[in-house]
């Protein structure tokens, strides 16, 4: 077990880690919380509106919303090292620890003061039916399996009432209508405004039973604190800039929610969901409003939780994998391009255990030749590698995430759909020689750029009667084994290419080459000499 140095930042020291990099932009000007969604998708920096219109708390966004910010907020030096963060968190959790109180618990609205309008909730998209919560890190109890710890968003319907979406079959909707069917409310915290990092072990799809912050603890290197709600028995993320305390309503799936601006790039559906009414709202004096933004500030931070899964499920299936890309064109929750160091069998062996993770949707497999992030690469995989009848493998019915705007509308039913997986490794029995890469000869030794500096290549002397023998010299060689032609030229290369040419005409006119199945000239009665199909 590698040992963590613990890393107990919380969201206010990231803060300051990014304007010391220079990757926070902080606004004191008067903005309208109107312009910040289209501000922040302008901006190649995360941004703090110090001075919001209206209201009396700060906005912040865009904080995770580059590779490189992602990079940060998990304190790594590549994005690969998250994924290796998450797993170590995986498997070495740090339970959680319990304190008395915490910061967030300096300013408390309870009853009549609760006031989710006196919050800076910002308009993100143009369609969206109300002002959204998008960071809100929630964590609710099942009498029987404990404690389910996700992160989901909230649409703002009256000062002490928002709707939660969770239309999408995850281990929160099953304590919703668990607690549903026996006509009690699901008492659940809200807490927005943590550190990155419980954010992402809290995206992390954990088996039922399995504390995601205690999966928060692992990639910190120590426990996250929880500190104790007032007006539910629920915990909370101490030290959060805000907290909301509420109960999701025993009214089923009912109420519209929505639409918004989804992860898919795309505006999602009216969903039905039920309603959540909020209690109390504990905040840190001074707070901010942490304003997720989509769908990158999503992306980024979603995709080392499928990294992960993927590859757990390939090391189990017992294959060999080279790289893994969740692309950002599936938006890292559809689509990957795997590549692995393939036995006979194992690409279709591959697309049966990647197409087993979450909502993935479609999977290609490639050999390690393949270079995963380049899609021209992969294309030309799938375009030369592959035979729809064979290769092409689809599963209907299958689970599938309801944002996928191409499903067809099952009303009062979650929806289903097809994973397709895509073989293009190179088939059992087809010749290797079939897939060697075009490479230029001399490409090693003649530059570009050395000539446009004025290099020449010598001009050979006059080379008369020399035919014969350099045509000795040729059958020499091809009686040991078959060679490339370009290894002849360059062998010979004392001989200009046009006596190189006409010698190997004068040879062929006379019977004597031939080509072996690779292509290399050897002698026609040679054991190495190609033999007629048939």
């Amino acid at each position: 077990m590698t040992q963590l140095t613990p890393f107990k930042e919380d969201l206010r020291g990231f803060v300051d880690r990014l304007r010391e990099s220079g990757e926070l932009i902080d606004l004191h000007q008067s903005v309208d919380i109107r312009h910040i969604a289209t501000l922040v998708d302008q901006s190649d920096k995360a941004i703090l509106f110090h001075n919001v219109i209206g209201y009396d708390i700060p906005v912040l966004s865009g904080i995770v919303r580059t590779e490189k910010r992602a990079v940060m907020s998990v304190g790594c030096e590549s994005f690969r090292q998250i994924e290796d963060k998450l797993q170590q968190g995986i498997d070495n959790p740090i339970g959680p620890t319990r304190v008395s109180t915490s910061s967030t618990e300096e300013i408390i609205w309870q009853g009549d003061e609760v006031d989710l309008f006196k919050l800076p909730i910002p308009l993100s998209s143009i369609y969206d039916g109300g002002p959204m919560i998008t960071a809100g890190v929630v964590m609710a109890r099942d009498p029987e399996y404990g404690i389910n710890t996700g992160v989901y968003r909230f649409i703002i319907k009256e000062k002490n009432l928002t709707g939660i979406d969770i239309v999408t079959p995850n281990n929160m909707r099953m304590f919703a209508q668990r607690a549903f069917e026996a006509g009690r409310p699901c008492p659940i915290s809200i807490s927005i405004g943590t550190h990155p990092m419980e954010v992402l072990g809290a995206g992390f799809r954990a088996p039922i039973g399995i504390d995601e912050m205690g999966i928060a603890g692992g990639i910190r290197g120590c426990s996250v604190a929880l500190g104790q709600c007032k007006t539910i028995d629920m915990p909370y993320i101490a030290d959060s800039e805000i907290v909301l305390e509420g109960e999701i309503l025993p009214i089923g799936w009912t109420q519209p929610e929505g639409r918004f601006g989804e992860f898919t790039g795309l505006m999602g559906g009216l969903h039905w969901n039920p309603n959540v009414r909020i209690k109390a709202i504990m905040m840190r004096k001074n707070p901010m409003f942490y304003y997720l933004h989509m769908p990158w500030e999503n992306t980024w931070l979603a995709a080392p939780t499928r990294y992960q899964a993927i590859r757990r499920a390939l090391k189990t299936a017992g294959i060999q994998v080279k790289d893994i890309n969740v692309t950002l064109g599936g938006r890292a929750f559809w689509h990957a391009v795997i590549s692995i160091e393939k036995q006979a069998g194992e690409g279709k062996n591959a697309l049966l255990a990647a197409l087993s993770v979450m909502d993935l949707k479609h999977i290609v497999v490639v050999d390690d030749d393949i270079d995963v992030f380049n899609p021209t690469e992969v294309e030309w995989a799938i375009a030369t590698r592959v035979q729809g009848d064979k290769d092409i493998m689809i599963i209907p019915g299958a689970r599938a995430k309801p944002l996928d705007p191409s499903l067809y509308i099952t009303p009062g039913q979650v929806p289903t759909g097809a994973k397709v997986g895509v073989d293009a490794t190179i088939g059992e029995g087809i010749p290797k020689e079939r897939f060697e890469r075009i490479s230029y000869a001399y490409a090693d030794s003649a530059k570009i750029a050395e000539y446009c500096a004025g290099k020449a290549d010598p001009e050979l002397a006059s080379e008369k009667n020399t035919g014969e023998e350099l045509a000795e010299q040729i059958l020499a060689l091809l009686e040991a084994s078959p060679v490339y032609y370009s290894e002849i030229a360059e062998k010979f290369s004392q001989y200009s290419f046009a006596t190189i040419a006409n010698t190997f005409g004068d040879l062929h006119a006379k019977g004597i080459l031939w080509q072996d199945p690779r292509g290399r000239m050897c002698l026609k009665n040679s054991k190495f000499a190609a033999k007629q199909p048939g």
